[in-house]
């Protein structure tokens, strides 16, 4: 009786060497690093490495180790000083074409970082980082969208010969139309119904003139905020993968606002420049019916307006715009077949395909432009240097407009759904527009309203607390199992320490993040672990109690208890299921230490101390039980 065959035991043990084996990097540490990644065409190689290797030696700041991968280049030093000091001749080494980076990089062995190992993510209140609390100009969304739809009314109206004076978006917001005679009107106002259905329409009279004066109807107001959120939600994501951030927090916070967390990042500085990056394509005929020389000296013509070209020469354009990279849907980086050279696939939504297809074939053997915009937010300053505070206390910003034609080339054909943007340096540079115009591209501007740093050494406070909560918690209830159920007890330890590395194994293995509520679901399910062993072995004892043999308690005990303790974990984790599907941030990771908790302890409190209890006295007469 009660003994296990031999299939069992290799079961077990496939489990549980695993675990030790995934479990091993968390107890390595991290290193103070830097993460040296490129902007733009600038990208990292070998060369950049010796670079970076010969500045730092020059200045006595050598890491302790050194890697080069897709992402970048990382270094590790051995403490935060010499990391400090080497971030700042790296920078000035380097200039602005690259992003240097403060980050805690794992240390964890080759060996086992082939195999697959590595640490466990900390939260920031763990790990110390940044937090950013960023509002995003829901404003500015809708004034951009009325833009669009200006070009769009043009568009119809000519289209349909529609003959109208003026069309153009009010200060105050809205569209203003402004008709010849109220036929005109009225015919307008039928076809912008029959396209825009979006559009509200109030006929108007200003000046002896009738004007249709178009809104946005609230449903299509909302549809646009929701869609500037979650666009600038799927951006920040990408773009915290500049800053080599392992598992960053992006959450949205109330209908405007999104939260961002990088843990182990301590530079605030780099973090805001890239994240409130905003940027995006426009697409522009090129005048060439005007002098380009008579425009550089002043004479720029109506209508038109000067550029600056990406290889220092100006261009002049024609100001209406035909699409820009809102009209894009997707966006792949290749190479030309005919020259070789960098490329960008472009994929155009229905509208734009449209549009690009009506002037691409009015307008064969002339040129078109790609203008990249960037726009950026900067603190005002007075005439002293100073930064200018408003009435309330804040900090005045201003946005920066950046403009730069990527390429112009000569239509050679009608264009439609699909084009190519060519022009670039490389095919790096090819990637990283692709991937902006993808899902990097902000919607809409933010502001950063609040930020916060979390330094390492209060992180290291809070692990220190943590890890003492859960070694009290989990001495506490050694000692109770020892002293009360003798040599079961041992058993019980056995498989709460097993737990506990499982635990740590799969949160390693599934690369989650843990935070202080983790903590206190680790330290939840230690007690809560136990319990099944308590009810096995109660059970045990009140079987030899009843008159029955040792061999047939055991058996008996392990049989009754396992109903009972399968439908009092299964309702937990129905709980803990709830409360990740519903929860916060800190409430989900509570929800996943418990969850996995759960799991892992109704394996060792189950089958690893009936297999450890059937090793000692299965098989063989047994007058007492040590319990």
């Amino acid at each position: 009786m009660n003994r296990n065959p031999l299939w069992k035991y290799v079961i077990i043990a496939a489990v549980i060497i695993p675990g030790f084996l995934y479990a091993l990097p968390n107890l390595y540490g991290e290193d103070p690093g830097v993460h040296v990644a490129g902007v733009g065409s600038f990208t990292t190689d070998e060369d950049t490495l010796r670079q970076i290797e010969r500045a730092l030696a020059e200045q006595n700041t050598a890491p302790i180790r050194t890697t080069l991968d897709a992402t970048g280049i990382q270094m590790r030093f051995a403490d935060t000083e010499t990391q400090l000091k080497a971030k700042d001749v790296v920078q000035a080494e380097l200039g602005d074409d690259y992003t240097v980076a403060l980050s805690l990089l794992p240390s964890t062995p080759n060996w086992l970082a082939d195999l697959g190992g590595a640490p466990m993510y900390l939260g920031l209140d763990l790990r110390g980082g940044v937090h950013f609390l960023m509002e995003v100009d829901v404003e500015g969304a809708i004034k951009a969208a009325e833009e669009r739809y200006v070009a769009d009314l043009r568009s119809i109206l000519r289209e349909s010969k529609v003959r109208y004076l003026t069309i153009r978006r009010s200060a105050q917001g809205g569209i203003e139309i402004k008709f010849r005679d109220e036929l005109q009107r009225d015919q307008g106002r039928e076809e912008i119904l029959d396209e825009l259905s979006q559009l509200k329409l109030v006929d108007d009279e200003r000046e002896g003139k009738p004007f249709i004066v178009a809104s946005l109807r609230e449903e299509a107001v909302e549809e646009i905020k929701s869609f500037a959120l979650q666009q600038n939600m799927t951006s920040l994501r990408n773009r915290v993968d500049e800053l080599g951030v392992a598992e960053p927090v992006v959450q949205q916070q109330g209908d405007r606002r999104i939260v961002v967390q990088l843990p182990g990042v301590q530079d605030t500085a780099k973090a805001k420049e890239i994240l409130g990056r905003t940027a995006t394509l426009e697409i522009k005929l090129v005048d060439e019916e005007h002098d380009l020389e008579s425009a550089i000296r002043g004479s720029v013509p109506a209508g038109s307006r000067l550029y600056r070209h990406r290889n220092g020469s100006q261009i002049l354009l024609k100001k209406p715009l035909i699409y820009s990279g809102h009209n894009i849907v997707d966006a792949a980086a290749g190479r030309d077949q005919l020259s070789g050279t960098a490329v960008v696939h472009i994929t155009l939504d229905s509208r734009g395909a449209e549009i690009n297809q009506r002037v691409t074939g009015e307008n064969v053997g002339r040129r078109m432009a790609v203008v990249f915009v960037e726009e950026r937010s900067e603190t005002k300053l007075d005439e002293a240097g100073r930064p200018v505070v408003n009435d309330q206390g804040e900090v005045v910003k201003t946005r920066k407009r950046i403009e730069e034609v990527i390429t112009a080339p000569v239509i050679r054909e009608q264009l439609g759904k699909r084009f190519q943007i060519e022009g670039l340096d490389s095919s790096e540079e090819a990637q990283d527009l692709a991937l902006l115009l993808r899902a990097g591209a902000l919607a809409t501007p933010i502001d950063i309203i609040e930020e916060r740093t979390i330094g390492p050494s209060l992180g290291r406070d809070n692990i220190n607390q943590g890890f003492r909560s859960v070694l009290i918690g989990f001495s506490l209830v050694l000692i109770f199992m020892l002293i009360y159920y003798r040599l079961f007890g041992v058993v019980a330890c056995t498989a709460l320490v097993l737990n506990l590395v499982l635990i740590v194994s799969v949160l390693s293995l599934l690369q989650a993040t843990l935070t202080l509520p983790g903590v206190a679901g680790i330290v939840l399910t230690v007690g809560m672990a136990v319990d099944a062993n308590v009810l096995i072995f109660e059970r045990i004892r009140e079987e030899i109690r009843n008159g029955n043999t040792p061999q047939a308690s055991i058996h008996v005990g392990y049989d009754k208890a396992f109903g009972t303790i399968l439908d009092a974990n299964f309702t937990t984790l129905i709980a803990a299921i709830v409360l990740f599907s519903i929860g916060s941030g800190p409430v989900k990771g509570f929800a996943v230490t418990l969850s996995i908790g759960i799991l892992t302890s109704m394996f060792t409190a189950i089958f690893g101390t009936r297999a450890l209890i059937n090793l000692m006295y299965g098989g063989r007469r047994v007058r007492k039980l040590a319990i």
